[in-house]
């Protein structure tokens, strides 16, 4: 019943990721943020799987600062459902 404490995933849609260098960077300054538990890049589609921590929300302006600080235009931002949220109860 702890539905708050369960770990958010957020979805970061970032212009700019070209290349293995590119994830490093951005993956370094969201890195940076309090609360952040995982991070996985997919630069074909140029978004940014955001993990954080047990009942930890993700702040908005703290991640547009890091993408910006890597060099990087944040055009989305959105939570996303993980595996687990996912699992259905009869």
């Amino acid at each position: 019943m702890a539905a708050s404490a369960e770990p958010l995933t957020y979805a970061l849609k970032v212009d700019g990721l070209a290349c293995p260098f590119c994830t490093f960077g951005i993956e370094k300054q969201l890195g940076k943020i309090d609360g952040v538990d995982k991070l996985t890049t997919d630069l074909d589609s140029g978004v940014v799987l955001m993990t954080m921590k047990d009942g930890i929300l993700l702040d908005k302006t703290k991640a547009e600062k890091a993408v910006e600080q890597a060099g990087f235009t944040l055009r989305g931002l959105e939570q996303v459902k993980t595996p687990a949220s996912n699992v259905i109860e009869k």
